[in-house]
Parts: structure tokens; C-alpha cells; sequence
């Protein structure tokens, strides 16, 4: 092999020497999320004892990927300021659990839900990524959300703001933008996208994503697009509506078939308020 060429390669390894592997990243986010959610542990933690020890064991690892892209005093202080914010994000993760208990009629359990459902695997996933992301942490955040979107198929940048009693159901196909702001009590069915109108990178410092108000329900494959739009609260946008302007709070939309004289079917956009 050209000689060049291995110096090329030498070079870009000698690089990424601030760059975290991905398999710890993973296994950091596997290992809190076997912490908060014993389905999901490697090993079972049988006593108050060997909770700590699991804990300390998690400030290592989470040390270890921190140190390879942050001064060491920052280092400490993220651990720290993450570690103390673990309680909050499982409160908000419970929360999202009863959102998709009781908004699947087909859900027999929380437990069910933990152990079975994909959303809740991205959306924790999620407020662990965005608690880093609020650290001042790059790529780290990413890279767990974008591990669970592997999983999923539901793709949440780590930015997105997003409220409590947030419910994905099936999911796949679902991609929320970073500069989404979601509510509470949001519902979202599979194939939802939440994009950007424009994906120039002048941009890249707006608010290029939706803003989706409390309580909207969004139903499969619905697009809604541009950082000025916003869906008000209460409202419900049917299957594969594509929307780019605000509707106002309670509105229903979707679209309605209709026959024409040669037979041949046509869509109009129906707004009820």
C-alpha cells in the first residue's frame, strides 16, 4: 500500500484522539439507562450497596468519554452537574412511560412499556442526551441519540426542546429536528417528521424547526416544516398532512378525498376548528 497514503490515515487516527469511541458512548447509555431501569441491567443490583457501586462505576465511564474531548477541570464539573440532575430526568422519563401507558390502549403494563416499546427506548435516549447536550457537551449527545435511532428508527437531535408526557407510538420514521419545541402532552404516531424548511447552513444558527404546542396529537406521516410555524395547542393533524403555516389552537386538519366527473380521486386540506 502507498506509503502517502498510510501517513494520510496515521494522521486523521492521530486526530480523533479527542474523539470518543462509539462503543463506550454506547455502553455508558445502556449502563445508566440499566441503572434507572432494572430490565435493562446487566446485572442485577440487589442492595443500596451495589446501587453506589453501579453509580461510581457510571461516573467512570462517563468521566473517561468527557476527558477525551474537555479540559479536565470541566471534566469534573459536567460529571458532577449531570449526576445531579439524574433524579429530574427520571422523573421525566416515568412521566413519558404514563403518557405511552395510557395513551395505547394496547399497553398492559408500564413494565411492558419499558421492556417493549421503542419510543421508550429513543425518548430516553433523549433527555439523557439533552442533559449533556444543556452540559455544554458536543458530539457525546449525538451519538447516544443517534444510537438509539439505530435501534428505533426514531431520530431525536438531542437539541430539541421537548415537554413532559411525551408519547411516540410505533415510531419508525419519526425525526424531530434540533431546533423542534415540543410541549407537554404531546402524541406523535410513526412517520411524523419535524424538519426545517431550509437546510442552508446560513441558517444553521435559526430557528429553522416547528414549534408544536400542549396536547397536539400528530398522526402518521404528517410533515410540518419551517421554524415560524407552530401548531396550537389542542390541535390534532391527521395522517400525511403537510403543513409549512401555523394553525391556530384546536384545530383539526387533515385531508379529504374527493371523486371527480372522470373518476379520478383529488385531496383537499380540510381545517376544523
Amino acid at each position: 500500500m502507498d506509503e502517502s497514503f498510510i501517513n494520510q490515515l496515521w494522521h486523521s487516527h492521530q486526530e480523533c484522539t479527542k474523539c470518543p469511541p462509539a462503543h463506550e458512548v454506547r455502553n455508558f447509555y445502556r449502563g445508566l439507562l440499566g441503572l434507572l431501569f432494572p430490565p435493562f441491567a446487566e446485572k442485577s443490583l440487589t442492595d443500596v450497596q451495589s446501587i453506589h457501586v453501579r453509580v461510581d462505576e457510571l461516573r467512570v465511564m462517563l468521566r473517561r468519554i468527557l476527558y477525551r474531548n474537555l479540559l479536565e477541570s470541566e471534566e469534573q464539573k459536567i460529571e458532577n452537574a449531570f449526576f445531579s440532575r439524574l433524579p429530574n430526568i427520571y422523573e421525566s422519563i416515568q412521566k413519558d412511560i404514563t403518557a405511552m401507558y395510557e395513551g395505547d390502549p394496547a399497553a398492559r403494563s408500564r413494565d411492558e412499556v419499558i421492556r417493549a416499546y421503542p419510543g421508550f427506548y429513543a425518548i430516553s435516549a433523549y433527555r439523557i442526551a439533552h442533559a449533556l447536550a444543556d452540559l455544554g457537551v458536543e458530539t457525546i449527545p449525538r451519538m447516544i441519540t443517534e444510537h438509539a435511532h439505530g435501534i428505533t428508527g426514531i431520530d431525536i437531535h438531542p437539541l430539541a426542546e421537548i415537554g413532559e408526557y411525551f408519547c411516540i407510538d410505533h415510531g419508525t420514521g419519526v425525526v424531530i429536528g434540533e431546533t423542534t419545541h415540543i410541549g407537554n402532552h404531546v402524541k406523535i404516531y410513526q412517520g411524523v417528521t419535524l424538519g426545517a424548511l431550509s437546510v442552508s447552513k446560513e441558517d444553521a444558527s435559526t430557528k429553522r424547526h416547528p414549534t408544536i404546542e400542549d396536547g397536539v396529537v400528530l398522526y402518521a406521516g404528517a410533515t410540518i416544516l419551517g421554524g415560524s410555524t407552530v401548531i396550537g395547542s389542542g390541535s390534532v393533524i391527521g395522517g400525511n398532512v403537510w403543513l409549512t403555516q401555523s394553525v391556530p389552537p384546536n384545530s383539526k386538519i387533515y385531508y379529504k378525498a374527493t371523486m371527480s366527473h372522470t373518476n379520478e380521486g383529488t385531496s383537499d386540506m380540510v381545517i376544523i376548528k
